[in-house]
């Protein structure tokens, strides 16, 4: 229940305060993600009497304890405690689901998960069509919904599609296919309307890998039952793309043809966003050149990349207060630059040995044809790693907590490696441990949350509140500190210029309100 309600909840999660732009999603949203995988995982060792350990077990543990390490050697420990809390909190979950999943108990949760796909989209056609207008959305990123951006709507379309497709082919009922297929309707829709290149080349990677394993190769496709389905899902999958091609929308696109333009620029490297990328990931490349044992830290790409963006860089805005994005245009150029090339190789032997199980369970297993877990599993992760290939998606709450529940829920039950029993002492001690961790990441994002709640940009001494909940938030220390200077008080303006400074020592903004109170600052 902790999940399926997480998964709604994360979804709709947002705040109106418009000011602090992408941070009011994803601060709220990785609240609910530290709540819901806390809360699960306390549900899981409270009832446990064995703990049980896999082979990819030993992987993940090994990922997050690299990951501390990085974290500890951070520039920016406020950034690095909260991508570390995504990954720990992202590793919960998985370990949850899979929990339910080997407790035949995960059919609910994938069902929730799926509702909670086609709920995204739909915040995003709504958007896009003028049915909701709120300061909960996003007016520059359109049609992103309540995700703040519209291409972590179509991440999350990209993620969920495989699943969405298993729901629908499990159905039970014709009600149920009939639910099923109207979802694959509407993400179709939204996934067309984002216009998102990265989501597009995920989803066509998954639905390429489903019809050859599944359809072709695996000979799903003589059984009648299956193919009378996947022509429906396919036929309403094409009415929602015909759709969101032919209505009207709100979306004031420059291009005359937008959809097209996105289309045939997959592969242009050679201007607009592609030759971007390159530039970004060049210099991203000697970032990790320079730390590759354990990176610059997790969430400090940011931190450090004016020290290697190039004078030809447009994801460099000098004259910004926050002149570069948050993370790289790729999760896995992120995980290399901040923690390290081991760290980034243990992740993709995670990813890979899920993904080859489930794959030699499809060509070699005693199960002919092949199950559509399996194909939902590797037509899942190969969604991720191709999205993430080319835009921030498991850096991000929303995509870890379906990415990791849906590959937990479908697990099958390898044999395990070890096995420990959990005696009543050492379970209350396990529960204790488990809730302290949880709690310190949940408190912190409460106080992200709390500091954007309270700001008000009329009052400074709201101000000066708000960076006493959150003195780790370099966007309320330049404000405040821009107040005061502002003020003609550059007594109370420099305390929070230095703070900045601190956070991001290589931002040229509070070096200039610095200098603009006369101070040098090295």
């Amino acid at each position: 229940m902790i999940l399926q309600v997480g998964a709604i909840a994360i979804i709709l999660a947002a705040l109106p305060y418009q000011i602090f732009q992408l941070d009011r999603y994803t601060m709220t949203k990785e609240l609910v993600l530290y709540l819901a995988a806390l809360g699960a995982a306390l549900c899981c060792f409270a009832a446990a009497r064995r703990l049980t350990v896999f082979m990819v077990d030993a992987g993940l543990v090994a990922f997050l304890v690299l990951s501390l390490l990085s974290a500890l050697l951070a520039t920016n420990g406020w950034l690095a405690f909260r991508a570390l809390g995504v990954s720990l909190a992202g590793a919960a979950i998985f370990w949850s689901s899979r929990t339910l999943a080997r407790a035949e108990q995960g059919r609910p949760l994938l069902l929730a998960l799926a509702a909670a796909v086609v709920l995204g989209a739909i915040t995003g056609l709504a958007q896009a069509y003028g049915l909701v207008t709120t300061n909960l959305a996003s007016l520059n990123r359109a049609p992103g919904g309540t995700f703040g951006n519209r291409n972590f709507m179509a991440h999350l379309v990209a993620i969920g599609m495989p699943l969405l497709l298993y729901v629908s082919m499990e159905a039970r009922s014709r009600r149920s296919f009939g639910l099923g297929a109207l979802g694959v309707m509407l993400t179709a829709g939204a996934l067309v309307l984002s216009r998102s290149r990265a989501a597009w080349v995920g989803t066509a990677a998954a639905w390429v890998f489903l019809a050859v394993e599944g359809l072709w190769i695996g000979g799903l496709w003589q059984d009648r039952q299956v193919r009378k389905r996947v022509l429906q899902l396919s036929v309403m999958g094409a009415i929602g793309l015909a759709l969101a091609l032919i209505l009207p929308n709100t979306l004031n696109w420059r291009s005359e043809s937008p959809y097209l333009d996105s289309l045939t620029g997959v592969a242009n490297y050679k201007e607009g966003s592609g030759k971007g990328r390159l530039i970004q990931y060049g210099n991203t490349l000697r970032m990790a050149a320079d730390d590759p044992v354990l990176g610059v830290g997790p969430g400090n790409w940011a931190v450090h990349y004016p020290r290697y963006m190039s004078p030809d860089d447009p994801s460099f805005d000098p004259d910004d207060i926050i002149p570069t994005n948050p993370w790289p245009s790729s999760d896995w150029m992120a995980f290399l630059a901040e923690r390290g090339v081991p760290t980034l190789l243990l992740l993709g032997l995670i990813g890979a040995s899920i993904a080859l199980g489930a794959w030699a369970r499809i060509r070699r297993g005693t199960r002919h044809p092949p199950t559509l877990t399996d194909l939902t599993i590797v037509a899942t992760l190969i969604a991720v790693a191709v999205a993430g290939a080319f835009d921030a998606v498991l850096l991000l709450p929303i995509p870890t907590y379906f990415a990791w529940s849906i590959v937990g829920a479908l697990a099958s039950t390898p044999r395990p490696i070890r096995q420990f029993t959990l005696t009543p002492v050492l379970r209350r001690r396990v529960l204790v441990v488990t809730a302290v961790i949880g709690a310190l990441f949940v408190v912190r994002a409460a106080t992200q949350v709390g500091a954007m709640a309270v700001f008000d940009q009329r009052q400074r001494s709201a101000m000066e509140l708000a960076s006493r909940i959150d003195p780790g938030s370099y966007r309320i220390h330049m404000l405040l500190g821009q107040a005061w200077r502002r003020a003609r008080q550059c007594t109370r303006a420099r305390p929070h210029a230095e703070a900045a400074a601190d956070l991001f020592p290589h931002y040229p903004a509070p070096r200039a309100l610095l200098r603009a109170c006369g101070v040098r600052r090295r």
